[in-house]
């Protein structure tokens, strides 16, 4: 016999009914947080498990331990299916043939081989294969099989959801400045409580020496308001956000700082100030802005681009914004950063112009034209995150499923697409325009001093990739 796929009741079979040569099969996908949930339930304190670093050097998100998991699956079959409730397992013994990646699909079958009337114990051959028809475990398994009959109502198990705490993710990505030396930063216009406080808190991390810039009066009360300290900060008078954004940025260009944060002005008034054509911070690239995420669900950063100053692209800018991200990748040490090209479809289309921009940019970067990383596209969101998605449509690519970074078709989808992530999927987000002079941390108006000190930390690693150039 075959397994059925199971309804709302849960029953067995009992060693009278078994035959030999009967047999039920399992097939499941191995998902990031399969691999999370067995670490907390056996105490497996491995760093291969639990700690993200050490895992992406050792390639555990790709590989895992072969009985981890296989095992478990081999137990789901005999205690839920086949024989199922009332079945004691007495022994067990397993060969693993080959690795378990993320994304693949096991076939796990058990058949009756032996029946022991005696002590009314069944012996049974276990196989798993993956999706590739490939042998990953094979063996047997020993159980005392139920004498009674059970057919009982399945329970309802609790939704159990794996994630750390925002505190700890925003610790993680304060790392990247372990060992790196605060550098001057102009802050334009903090004049709201998180804006000031954003640029407080990165002093008090050792990330930055800030220059506020606004008006000085201003700044003192609300400092005062909240009882936040000034001290170290040098205050420089502007009279209004306007000329805020124009000093700071004539306070880059002049080397007096090292990087830029937006505070609490609009975007507009600060960038049209740092792409001033004769005053600004313009170089040879086009300016883009990157979303780097730490999403729970995602097994490493993603960063999104362009979701704040490039509003439709054209594929000359695609270029420059995904070289921008590239760049920054790299100095994250994110070793040949995947890039997949977003758009509604896999396939190239003539008419959505965001599939022919991706196969363009692919092939020019076969050429050499983009460089450090791996691109692939057109590929739409799910297969460019999901490795189970991407096999599941037959999508064989370097990039699917582990996509360092999206690079969207244009402002309002990038937008959409990292405020929900932001809000819907608890992603701590930060927010730093590329392609500048020096960095610039543009976040919302609506950011947290945290999300706006995170930011700083990407600015402050760039800011020192630039002094060692």
């Amino acid at each position: 016999m075959s397994a059925t796929e199971p309804g709302e009741y849960i029953e067995n079979r009992t060693f009278d009914e078994i035959a030999v040569g009967d047999s039920a099969t399992l097939v499941r996908t191995l998902r990031p947080d399969d691999i999370q949930m067995f670490a907390i339930m056996s105490g497996d304190i491995n760093p291969t498990h639990v700690d993200p670093e050490y895992a992406r050097s050792s390639s555990f998100r790709e590989v895992v331990a072969h009985g981890m998991w296989g095992g478990v699956l081999i137990s789901n079959v005999l205690g839920t299916q086949f024989p199922g409730p009332g079945t004691l397992y007495t022994n067990q013994t397993l060969q693993f043939e080959r690795a378990v990646r993320v994304g693949d699909t096991l076939t796990v079958t058990v058949t009756c081989q032996r029946k022991f009337e005696h002590n009314h114990h069944i012996l049974f051959d276990c196989l798993a294969t993956n999706q590739e028809g490939l042998k990953v475990i094979q063996g047997t398994a020993e159980v005392l099989a139920p004498l009674e009959k059970v057919r009982r109502p399945k329970m309802a198990m609790p939704e159990l959801r794996l994630s750390e705490t925002r505190k700890s993710r925003y610790d993680h990505l304060l790392e990247i400045t372990r060992g790196l030396a605060a550098i001057p930063m102009g802050v334009a216009h903090p004049c709201d409580a998180e804006s000031l406080k954003g640029a407080l808190l990165a002093r008090d991390r050792g990330l930055i020496v800030p220059t506020l810039v606004g008006p000085a009066e201003k700044i003192r009360a609300l400092a005062e308001q909240y009882g936040l300290d000034l001290n170290g900060c040098t205050i420089v008078n502007a009279p209004h956000s306007h000329a805020a954004a124009e000093t700071a940025v004539a306070m880059a260009r002049d080397g007096e700082v090292e990087a830029l944060m937006k505070g609490s002005l609009h975007t507009d008034e600060l960038m049209s100030e740092v792409i001033n054509k004769t005053s600004g911070l313009r170089t040879e690239r086009r300016i883009s802005h990157v979303f780097i995420m730490d999403v729970p669900t995602y097994p490493r950063p993603l960063m999104i681009t362009d979701a704040a100053v490039n509003i439709a692209p054209t594929l000359e800018d695609k270029v420059d914004i995904a070289q921008n991200a590239i760049d920054l990748a790299l100095m994250l040490h994110i070793a040949e950063p995947k890039v997949a090209i977003l758009a509604a479809v896999e396939t190239v289309n003539p008419k959505m112009q965001s599939t022919l921009d991706a196969a363009a940019l692919c092939k020019m970067a076969d050429r050499g034209q983009i460089k450090g990383g791996i691109l692939d596209g057109p590929l739409a969101f799910d297969n460019a995150i999901s490795v189970v998605a991407a096999r599941s449509k037959g999508i064989k690519s370097l990039v699917a499923g582990q996509a360092d970074i999206l690079l969207v078709p244009d402002i309002e989808s990038g937008n959409m697409l990292a405020k929900q992530l932001e809000y819907l999927a608890e992603g701590l987000a930060a927010g730093i325009v590329l392609g500048a002079r020096v960095p610039i941390v543009l976040t919302s108006r609506a950011d947290s001093a945290q999300t706006r000190t995170a930011s700083t930390a990407v600015a402050v690693v760039m800011a020192h990739a630039k002094r060692n150039k």
